[in-house]
């Protein structure tokens, strides 16, 4: 069930994780988040605060028997809404904390950024249209990644 909604930050979408996670009662959930926060869709405080939101929904669903897929941040070298936001230095630092959080509390991390970013930490082209959101090359990508890792934490 995807329940994304576009333009959502992590603290938006913690309000709502029990109704639309926790209370259907998936067997996983899969969570990519985070880059909404860069780019200031609501007041931006820092990446741990970020980092807290995305962990006490991985914690909610762990504690609630919900495998629990991390994502990386996709690659975006700049926002074209909202230029100066440094997400080519935000996000992979964001990844890393959420990753080394994934590896030392026994959660799945699917690395999206590797596979799709270019030299300047921005989206590749083959990827998406306008360097941050997917196009339907990227989309493929992002969903053979997924069923691998469904496979495996499922």
């Amino acid at each position: 069930i995807n329940r994304g909604i576009s333009g959502q930050t992590t603290p938006q979408m913690l309000v709502r994780f029990r109704a639309d996670v926790i209370n259907l009662k998936p067997k996983a959930v899969i969570i990519l988040a985070g880059t909404n926060d860069i780019a200031g869709n609501t007041p931006f405080r820092n990446l741990e605060t970020v980092l807290g939101h995305l962990s006490s929904m991985a914690e909610l669903a762990s504690q609630n028997e919900i495998k629990v897929i991390m994502c990386s941040i996709l690659p975006a070298a700049d926002y074209p809404w909202r230029s100066g936001k440094n997400p080519d230095i935000q996000i992979p630092l964001l990844n890393k904390m959420i990753k080394d959080y994934s590896q030392k509390n026994g959660f799945y991390y699917l690395d999206y950024f590797s596979s799709m970013t270019n030299s300047n930490s921005g989206l590749k082209k083959e990827y998406g249209n306008d360097g941050v959101h997917p196009n339907i090359s990227g989309y493929r990508l992002m969903s053979e990644m997924l069923l691998k890792a469904l496979k495996e934490v499922l």
